[in-house]
């Protein structure tokens, strides 16, 4: 699965949704020989790798486990083949079978990651007990984790990428997890990793604005307004990223007071946000005291029924 764009609706709604330091390398008793302290588990005698640990799992783990090994239902019009050339090439170090299964989760992922971000989540998991040494499966698990809410999950998944494809492209997602967390000053942390120099424009920016949100959660509003201010506040760009800058500067000035920029800002935002990646022109309605009526129809209502 390619990194995918993950705009947002609203920075401020970060808490809402929105890429472990170093581990020991495990040591796995049964592969290489008995430990050499020679030591054995009590009551036990010895058994193929992997099998004490399913010993001690009760009838209802072992079923939770498996049920989370084998994940969602696979529908039949998924082959594996959609997925991206450049995650092809990473999965090419697996087994056959194995690869095609673990491409088929991913690409059915990447189809509900929208609309059912928990599933896809889901999948991904299943993609990452069969594949847990691929960056991108690592990858792949904390954008769905991060779409369906689970930050904390997400950001153990961005840092495990992170440490395998020695990337930076995760810190600003990384950054974003721990806001959702209620850690500010750890988002502030990574947003001066030097890392962050390495980003390209889009990442960079998507970084400030991160950064700007952590200083609004902190009360410092006047950093927050000075962080995003720049070059790119008013470049005629058409870039993803160009909406979500006005945006997240638009939500700084209102924070700070600033009622009249913000709705000018908001306006500049929903100006180029052709995608609808924000709701700036609903900010707009809303600080001008405009209702906006949904003229949606809920499915398996009848359009033609008069309310009671």
């Amino acid at each position: 699965m390619a990194t995918q764009d993950r705009s947002r609706k609203s920075p401020e709604d970060d808490a809402r949704r929105s890429r472990k330091g170093g581990r020991a390398r495990d040591t796995q008793q049964g592969r290489s020989g008995p430990e050499k302290s020679g030591r054995e588990s009590k009551g036990r005698s010895r058994s193929t790798a992997g099998q004490w640990r399913r010993d001690d799992l009760s009838d209802v783990e072992r079923t939770a486990v498996q049920a989370q090994y084998d994940g969602p239902p696979l529908p039949d019009h998924i082959t594996g083949a959609e997925i991206d050339k450049a995650v092809s090439n990473q999965l090419k170090s697996l087994p056959e079978k194995l690869a095609v299964r673990v491409a088929r989760h991913l690409v059915a992922a990447a189809e509900l990651m929208d609309s059912d971000p928990e599933v896809a989540y889901q999948h991904t998991v299943a993609a990452r007990a069969r594949a847990a040494r691929v960056s991108v499966v690592r990858e792949a698990s904390g954008e769905a984790a991060y779409a369906a809410g689970r930050f904390r999950e997400a950001l153990t998944e961005f840092k495990a990428a992170r440490r395998m494809s020695g990337s930076a492209i995760y810190l600003p997602m990384m950054a974003d997890c721990e806001r959702a967390l209620g850690r500010p000053e750890r988002a502030l942390s990574l947003a001066k990793d030097l890392a962050v120099t390495a980003l390209d424009e889009s990442g960079q920016i998507e970084m400030r604005i991160v950064e700007s949100g952590a200083r609004r959660d902190l009360g410092d509003h006047a950093a927050a307004i000075r962080t995003l201010e720049g070059r790119e506040l008013r470049s005629r760009s058409r870039s993803s990223w160009a909406p979500r800058l006005r945006y997240a500067y638009a939500e700084a000035l209102l924070a700070d007071g600033q009622v009249d920029a913000a709705h000018e800002w908001f306006e500049r935002a929903a100006g180029v946000d052709a995608d609808g990646s924000t709701d700036a022109a609903e900010r707009v309605a809303l600080l001008e005291g405009i209702q906006i009526v949904d003229t949606l129809v809920p499915d398996g209502v009848d359009e033609d029924t008069d309310a009671d």
